[in-house]
C-alpha cells in the first residue's frame, strides 16, 4: 500500500527489501510549498506497458498567461471526458510566441517543490556541445517545428522515481515505461549518487540513492519562442487513479505565477560569515601525500584518484539557489546548468562542463575532460597557459587515463568508436581543460543502461582503476559526496543526455551552501597546487558572494512578461 500512502508523505524513503512509506522530518519543513506527491514509478511493473502515452499540442498564443488559460480549459475538458485506460501519461503543451528564459520562469514560482532545471550548452561555436533537444513534435510524433530547446524548468511531479538501493536495470525500465519516442518532450529529469554504496548523510537524505521526476508543470525555453506544458500520469495498479492525478495537477496549476520577472545575472550580496573546508589544508596535504604513496607503490594498481573537498559557506542571508544558478549561466558557456530539488529537501545546483553521454537512437557520444589551468588575463598569456597545459607530462598522463578508459567502456557496447579531436583544449570562462570527444553506435537501445553503468564513475571524477580509486575515496574523504560527481540529466523516449555533476553545490535554506570540487591526483601531483586548483574551481560560486548589492536590487521590477 506504499503508493496509496505516497500522497500523504512529504518525502519517502524505501529500504531495498520493503515498500513501507515513512514520514521524514527535514530542516526545510514548511519553508516551501510542497506539491501533492504523485506515485513512485519504481513500484510499478516495468514489463506492463502503460495504456496510453500521448502528447497534445494546442494552438500557439502570445503570452504565458494565455497559455495557462488554454491549459486550464484543456484540463477541464479532460476531466469531463477522462480516458478509458487504467494507466497512462498525457502531456498538454502550448507554444508561446516569444522567447522567455526558463530560469526566470522557475524563479517566479515561489519555491514550489519539487522542482528541476536543466539547460544544454549555450555555445555551439566549436561543434563539441550537444543540443538539449531536437525537434518539437505534435501528438503523432511528426515534426511541427525545428527549434532547439535551450532550457527546461519544471515544478511538481506527475510521477517520480526514487529508491535507497543503487540505481538498477529494473529502475531504468520503470522510468522508460513512462516514456515514448513518439512523445520526445515527456522526460524524466534527475540525478544519481556518486557512490550508492556509501552511507547517505542527512543533507542528502531527500534524494535517496537516485531521484527523477516528470514535471507536472513545465516551461520550455526554445530558440525564438517558448512552451508551457502540463503532464498527467496515473496508474490504478499503483493506487494513483486518474481522478487523483488530475486533482493533484490542478492544485499545482493554481500555484503557478504568470508574471515572469527579468533577472539581472550579476553577483549576489550575501556576506560570508564562515567558510569551513572538509578537509582543511593540513588534512588535504596528508590525503594527497598518502594517495601519491599508493600511486608510486609497486604493490598497488592505483594510477589516479580524484580527491574532493566540501566547503560549508554560511551567509548572513539565505542564498536563493535559482538566482544563484541564473548568475552561473553567465559563467556557463560550453557548460550545462542544472537544479534538482525534491520535496522538503535542499537544492542541488551546478554549472558543469563535463558530459557523461548523449544518446539519440543508437548514436552515442561522450567526452574526456582532464587537466586544469586558469585562463590568462590577456590573449598572449592565455595561449602561453594553453601551451603549458598541452605540453605538461603530468596533465597528459591524467588525460589519457580518462580518455582511454572511456574509449574501452564505449567499445564494450558499441560497434565502432571514433575519437575526434583526440586531444585539444576546451576553454571556459575561468578555466581551460584538455578535451577529447568520443562517438559510437550502440548495438541496441537497451544498452543505454549498460553505458550509464559502465561510464559512471569516469576516471575524471573517481580515478583508475575504478574500484581501487573508489575504495581509496571512501576510506579517505570525511564527507558524503551525494549527487556531486554523479550523473545528472534526463531520460527521454528516443534520446537521453547526462552531464557529470561537478562544479556543484547543495543550497539549503537557513544553512547556507555546501560547495563541492575535486582534482585528479597522479604521479607528479603537488598537494599545494592541487589545493589551488580546487580553489579555482569553486571560485565561480564564492565570487558570487563578494559584492555588497543584494539580489533583490538586481531585479528589474519594470521588466515583466505578462
Amino acid at each position: 500500500m506504499a503508493a496509496a500512502l505516497a500522497r500523504h508523505c512529504l518525502t519517502r524513503f524505501f529500504d531495498s527489501d520493503t515498500t513501507k512509506c515513512s514520514n521524514h522530518t527535514y530542516s526545510l519543513h514548511n519553508k516551501y510549498q510542497v506539491c501533492t506527491l504523485s506515485m513512485n514509478g519504481c513500484e510499478g511493473d516495468p514489463k506492463v506497458p502503460l495504456g496510453s502515452i500521448e502528447t497534445r499540442t494546442l494552438a500557439a498564443v502570445p503570452s504565458p498567461s494565455m497559455a495557462m488559460d488554454s491549459l486550464n480549459s484543456a484540463v477541464r475538458e479532460l476531466k469531463c471526458n477522462p480516458p478509458a485506460f487504467t494507466s497512462g501519461i498525457i502531456r498538454l503543451q502550448v507554444p508561446i510566441q516569444q522567447q522567455i528564459e526558463a530560469i526566470e520562469w522557475l524563479h517566479a514560482q515561489d519555491q514550489i517543490l519539487p522542482r528541476c532545471f536543466f539547460s544544454g550548452r549555450r555555445s555551439r561555436a566549436h561543434g563539441n556541445g550537444s543540443n538539449l533537444l531536437m525537434d518539437i513534435t505534435n501528438g503523432n510524433g511528426h515534426s511541427s517545428s525545428n527549434r532547439n530547446l535551450v532550457g527546461v524548468a519544471g515544478v511538481g511531479s506527475a510521477v517520480f522515481f526514487q529508491q535507497l538501493h543503487p540505481f538498477s536495470y529494473h529502475d531504468w525500465r520503470s522510468i522508460k515505461r513512462f516514456l515514448s519516442s513518439k512523445c520526445p518532450l515527456i522526460r524524466a529529469y534527475g540525478a544519481i549518487r556518486f557512490d550508492a554504496r556509501a552511507e547517505i548523510s542527512p543533507e542528502w537524505k531527500a534524494f535517496g540513492s537516485f531521484y527523477f521526476m516528470v514535471p507536472q508543470v513545465e516551461f520550455d525555453e526554445l530558440e525564438g519562442s517558448s512552451m508551457l506544458a502540463v503532464t498527467i500520469a496515473w496508474d490504478d495498479a499503483l493506487l494513483w487513479t486518474w481522478d487523483e492525478a488530475i486533482d493533484s495537477l490542478e492544485a499545482t496549476m493554481q500555484q503557478i505565477a504568470l508574471v515572469v520577472v527579468k533577472l539581472k545575472k550579476e553577483a549576489s550580496g550575501e556576506f560570508i560569515l564562515r567558510n569551513n573546508h572538509i578537509p582543511n589544508k593540513t588534512h588535504w596535504d596528508i590525503a594527497v601525500k598518502r594517495a601519491l604513496q599508493k600511486i608510486n607503490s609497486n604493490s598497488s594498481p592505483l594510477t589516479k584518484v580524484v580527491l574532493a573537498r566540501s566547503s560549508r559557506v554560511l551567509t548572513a542571508t539565505n542564498i536563493d539557489p535559482i538566482a544563484w544558478l541564473a548568475c552561473l549561466q553567465v559563467e556557463g558557456e560550453n557548460a550545462y546548468q542544472f537544479c534538482l530539488q525534491p520535496p522538503n529537501g535542499p537544492a542541488f545546483v551546478g554549472n558543469t562542463p563535463e558530459q557523461l553521454f548523449h544518446r539519440k537512437w543508437l548514436s552515442i557520444s561522450s567526452e574526456a575532460l582532464a587537466g586544469t589551468r586558469a585562463r590568462g588575463e590577456s590573449r598572449t598569456l592565455d595561449l602561453q597557459i594553453e601551451h603549458d597545459l598541452l605540453s605538461s607530462r603530468k596533465d597528459h598522463l591524467e588525460f589519457i587515463i580518462v580518455r582511454d578508459s572511456i574509449q574501452n567502456k564505449l567499445e564494450s557496447v558499441c560497434d565502432r568508436v571514433v575519437i575526434e579531436p583526440k586531444k585539444t583544449v576546451r576553454k571556459l570562462r575561468r578555466i581551460q581543460h584538455l578535451f577529447a570527444q568520443l562517438a559510437g553506435n550502440l548495438r541496441r537501445e537497451d544498452d543505454e543502461f549498460e553505458i550509464l553503468s559502465f561510464l559512471h564513475p569516469t576516471p575524471a571524477v573517481c580515478g583508475f582503476p575504478t574500484e581501487t580509486a573508489r575504495l581509496f575515496i571512501s576510506e579517505t574523504e570525511m564527507f558524503d559526496r551525494g549527487m556531486y560527481a554523479g550523473p545528472v540529466g534526463w531520460f527521454g523516449g528516443g534520446e537521453s543526455e547526462f552531464a557529470v555533476g561537478i562544479r556543484s553545490a547543495l543550497v539549503e535554506k537557513d544553512f547556507g551552501a555546501l560547495i563541492y570540487a575535486g582534482t585528479g591526483i597522479v604521479e607528479g601531483s603537488n598537494p599545494s597546487l592541487e589545493w589551488d586548483e580546487v580553489e579555482l574551481k569553486t571560485s565561480q560560486f564564492t565570487k558570487l558572494l563578494q559584492l555588497e548589492v543584494p539580489w533583490q536590487s538586481k531585479v528589474e521590477n519594470l521588466e515583466t512578461i505578462n
